[in-house]
């Protein structure tokens, strides 16, 4: 009997190193936004009224959901998006749905924080969604679908935050959207390590 290939990476090392990057990416947009220019973290401007928070968490859920479904049809109903998710797993296997859960909650503020609370104020919304795109770059021909889906949802989070005036709703949505995304990737792919590496692109892609 075959035994199951080990995750390449030793999973609590994996969750402290994601932590402790983007605890520092949270607290560059902190001195950035804050620190250097004297503005407030969470708000475009205060300029620009808030909509009120339920509906900034209405926005959020509801752009959160509609992206989680729209990337469950693009991954179970195309080849790209299935080689996508089984990319994407790859390094996630051996972690644990509640370190997953740590990390998509980690992810999905701090990078908030920076892209659309520090950046986008000062760059505009282009720059910062271009920007966030490329760091969801990968040399990988697999994983190229997954940069231009991050400049894609740059333009939607920082549309939603440009909307609003503040960072709730983006934070909500991208949040959403790694909290459920994340750990579904590591349940379905990230234990089938062994077909991972051999997995062949079918002929008419």
């Amino acid at each position: 009997m075959t035994e199951p290939a080990k995750p390449n990476f030793e999973p609590s090392s994996f969750v402290r190193v994601g932590l402790l990057f983007y605890g520092a990416m949270a607290a560059a947009a902190v001195v950035w936004r804050v620190g250097f220019y004297q503005e407030p973290m969470w708000r475009l401007s205060e300029a620009v009224p808030r909509m009120g928070v339920g509906t900034e968490i209405g926005l959020g859920v509801g752009v959160g959901l509609a992206v989680v479904a729209l990337s469950y049809v693009f991954t179970e109903w195309t080849d790209v998006g299935e080689r996508l998710a089984k990319a994407m797993a790859e390094p996630l296997r051996g972690l644990t749905i509640p370190d997953a859960l740590l990390l998509a909650s980690a992810s999905g503020l701090a990078e908030e924080m920076l892209f659309r609370g520090a950046l986008q104020p000062r760059s505009g919304l282009i720059v910062a969604s271009v920007l966030f795109g490329a760091l969801h770059f990968a040399p990988q021909r697999d994983l190229l679908p997954w940069t231009g889906f991050a400049v894609v949802m740059g333009f939607v989070l920082g549309g939603l935050f440009e909307w609003t005036g503040t960072l709730l709703a983006p934070v909500l949505a991208h949040t959403l959207i790694n909290a459920v995304n994340l750990p579904l990737l590591v349940h379905r792919y990230g234990s089938n390590a062994a077909e991972l590496g051999s997995f062949d692109p079918p002929d008419d892609v």
